[in-house]
């Protein structure tokens, strides 16, 4: 990384990141919109819930964060905050752990914290704690730092010896005799955390049950989820943590999953959050679930690293922006979780880690447009972008914020004009705009009025426009 570019993301890097609003024209009603593109936003129209937004560094990548490839201390800070600073990076709110996860292109494998089999179901377990946990340790004291108070931990498998294929990959599933010894090991990791001083706050014992991999892996029918729901569900409650279930590989998956749960009465009342991923289905509709909803796990598929924001890839900053919009808008979830913050090669992960260095993808700041001004507690209001190729999604703050996430995936530059409605939008009010494309990455372009109830904002080809309104 040259002095330049790490001049972009380092340091008092909030000025070169953010730019100088006076150069740039306040963006207000009153001129006429170039594109006839009248939407609108009513504040007072309640959606889903928002918990956050997060990433993983589970199989080592944390380890990898923390220098174990030779990033230097420097960037490992400089890592740390453009993922989880509120004020230069991204702000992310959920860090996802990967518990006992097995072997990988990188490392051989994590540690189990029960690797051998005690003796059966019923013997006393022999438990190993390593205070390390592949880095992830470290990661998340980091995490709670800067703010993060949602840590949700995620098996790939079960021990081997607890399954029926006796491994912890290529799938198989969980013998119903260990189901209770899964659960007070799902809970002993939480224990071995929170003697760390980290609160583990939702727990999950699966992840992609419709595939077997060479890696861990671990295989439920929806028939099987129930049971395994019903059997854990008493002891994880117990520990005060929410069980989640079932982070399936496909969209239409988790939602024949989260069906079968629904439908049994007991299973339903034991699942605190429902997730999947879009790898094979995309998430594009609501589950079949009155609970909260994530987006646990995504990133683009892609053959080489890439740092632009609009290339025609599918990889790039402008189909994760896409992406995230149609699962909130569409799938109504609560949270978007993205696969890796920082790896290595060719990853389409937000950041590369390369050796003493690293580099920074338009997906980080994708992602950092929504993480960064949309808060835990925040939820989403209704909508209407007014435009063809104009996407909006709309979102109130705790604190009375109201942020504005608007999509222009044409070609043509669009003058917008929005009426703002409902909870205490009618009248005044002042905020800043930011601009995420090929040439800003979440950089401040001007000041934001909303005149008797009206906001106008230009909106480039091919660009994500943030609008963040006080409280």
């Amino acid at each position: 990384m040259t002095k330049l570019m790490r001049a972009a993301v380092t340091g008092a890097l909030a000025v070169a990141l953010l730019g100088t609003a006076a150069t740039v024209p306040e963006a207000h009603a009153g001129d006429a919109p170039a594109a006839g593109a009248s939407g609108r936003v009513d504040f007072g129209q309640r959606l889903q819930p928002i918990d956050g937004f997060g990433f993983s560094q589970a199989f080592q990548r944390a380890d990898i964060m923390h220098g174990a490839r030779g990033l230097t201390p420097e960037h490992q800070r400089e890592v740390l905050d453009l993922l989880l600073d509120r004020k230069s990076g991204a702000g992310l709110s959920i860090l996802r752990l990967g518990i006992g996860s097995s072997s990988d292109e990188v490392y051989d494998h994590m540690k189990s914290i029960q690797p051998t089999d005690p003796g059966g179901p019923e013997a006393t377990p022999r438990y190993e704690w390593d205070g390390d946990d592949g880095g992830q340790v470290w990661l998340a004291k980091e995490a709670k730092a800067y703010g993060v108070k949602r840590f949700y931990a995620d098996a790939w498998s079960a021990p081997g010896y607890m399954k029926t294929n006796g491994t912890d990959a290529n799938g198989g599933t969980l013998k119903p005799e260990w189901r209770q010894a899964y659960a007070d090991y799902l809970v002993q990791y939480a224990k071995f955390y929170r003697q760390e001083g980290v609160r583990i706050t939702d727990l999950g014992f699966t992840n992609e049950p419709d595939l077997a991999t060479s890696y861990a892996s671990m295989q439920f029918t929806p028939e099987q989820a129930v049971e395994t729901v019903k059997a854990l569900g008493p002891t994880v409650r117990r520990a005060g943590i929410d069980l989640v279930c079932c982070d399936a590989a496909g969209w239409d998956q988790q939602a024949e999953l989260t069906a079968a749960i629904e439908a049994d009465p007991r299973a339903a009342a034991l699942v605190g959050v429902h997730t999947g991923h879009p790898y094979v289905t995309p998430s594009d509709q609501p589950l079949p679930t009155d609970r909260r909803t994530w987006m646990s796990e995504w990133s683009p598929n892609g053959a080489t690293w890439n740092e632009a924001w609009d290339d025609g890839s599918g990889y790039d900053g402008l189909a994760v922006a896409e992406a995230i919009h149609t699962t909130l808008a569409d799938a109504r979830a609560s949270a978007y979780v993205y696969w890796f913050g920082a790896s290595i090669g060719a990853t389409r992960g937000l950041i590369q880690l390369d050796g003493a260095d690293y580099h920074v993808s338009k997906r980080l700041w994708a992602l950092a447009a929504y993480s960064r001004f949309i808060r835990p507690g925040a939820v989403r209001v209704a909508a209407s972008s007014g435009a063809e190729g104009v996407k909006v999604t709309a979102f109130r703050n705790r604190d009375g914020a109201r942020v504005l996430e608007i999509l222009n995936t044409g070609t043509d530059a669009v003058r917008a004009d929005y009426a703002l409605t409902g909870g205490g939008a009618g009248g005044s009010a002042r905020g800043s705009v930011y601009r995420t494309d090929e040439t800003h990455s979440l950089s401040r372009v001007g000041s934001a009025a909303v005149r008797d109830g009206r906001l106008g904002v230009e909106l480039p080809a091919r660009s994500l426009t943030t609008v963040v309104l006080g409280s």
